[in-house]
């Protein structure tokens, strides 16, 4: 089992001095959020929370995730930086495609490109893209991705029915693939992680929803014939603060568990003395014995 530590919308200081504790105590992975504006009126929902409230997100701090993990790749050596989730419909693919590989470059490929479609019209309008087949436009983008970050390099051009691309490339390229995780819990997000992704990322939630979201993500990787194929799957779960949670993880496919130490959905009142020490417990307890 593996362990990425999430931390977000926190004052943009602490983010090098817990990057690098996550990486002494044994980390693999540090989780990066994306979030471009907050608009003052809508009628929007977050899906992830009980009542849908979204006001926890404002006045919160959000550094863009391509500038962050450039930033904390400097002052670390071996920890990978994942985002949890980039919403990428909204952006250009040629675009994300350079900073990903920018990203990659700068952190000696230590980037797992965690991708959603946004939980929101807002996001949509505020960037000029459309609400409407956006499932399509993001399975697009993530072709477009494969194809302009092989490692081998070379011209690539793209066909499809949102996006026509050019034979272009981009230097540099990444060293390796460059993980993409497909966040979401809905049919498609499982659809789409089982047949174009290296892996998923679950959002939290009820134990035994988790439980049945994780068998149906089983299910399609065996429908679309990868289920001996690598594949990560990322949990955020209670389960994952004992050895014996993890144990039960493991036994139902997980790679990856994702955790934290405060509620992310609350204002941060946490001192960095209290996060850090935090992270050095979990990882004297549950990471290396």
């Amino acid at each position: 089992m593996r362990f990425s530590y999430a931390e977000a919308m926190v004052d943009p200081a602490q983010y090098a001095p817990l990057a690098r504790a996550a990486e002494a105590a044994g980390f693999h992975a540090m989780t990066v959020a994306d979030s471009i504006a907050y608009p003052e009126v809508s009628d929007s929902k977050y899906p992830y929370t009980p009542d849908g409230n979204r006001q926890f997100l404002e006045d919160k701090p959000f550094i863009d995730p391509f500038c962050l993990v450039s930033a904390l790749g400097v002052v670390t050596e071996r920890i990978r930086f994942d985002t949890f989730v980039a919403k990428l419909p909204i952006r250009h693919p040629l675009l994300v495609a350079k900073q990903v590989a920018s990203v990659a470059a700068l952190t000696h490929d230590r980037f797992a490109f965690g991708v959603g479609l946004s939980p929101w019209p807002d996001d949509y309008q505020l960037m000029g893209v459309p609400w409407a087949g956006r499932g399509k436009r993001m399975d697009e983008m993530m072709a477009i991705l494969r194809g302009l970050l092989d490692p081998a390099g070379g011209f690539f051009r793209f066909e499809g029915e949102v996006f026509q691309l050019e034979s272009v490339k981009i230097c540099p390229v990444p060293g390796k693939r460059v993980p993409l995780l497909v966040g979401g819990h809905s049919e498609g997000a499982l659809a789409r992680a089982a047949k174009l992704g290296d892996g998923w990322m679950h959002a939290g939630g009820d134990a035994e929803e988790m439980k049945r979201l994780l068998a149906r993500l089983h299910e399609l990787r065996r429908e679309h014939g990868r289920e001996r194929e690598p594949f990560e799957v990322h949990v955020l779960t209670q389960d994952a603060y004992t050895k014996d949670g993890v144990k039960r993880l493991e036994d139902l496919g997980v790679t990856d568990c994702i955790v934290g130490f405060r509620n992310s959905y609350e204002r941060d009142s946490v001192p960095l003395e209290k996060k850090l020490a935090s992270i050095g417990r979990f990882g004297d307890k549950i990471i290396r014995p």
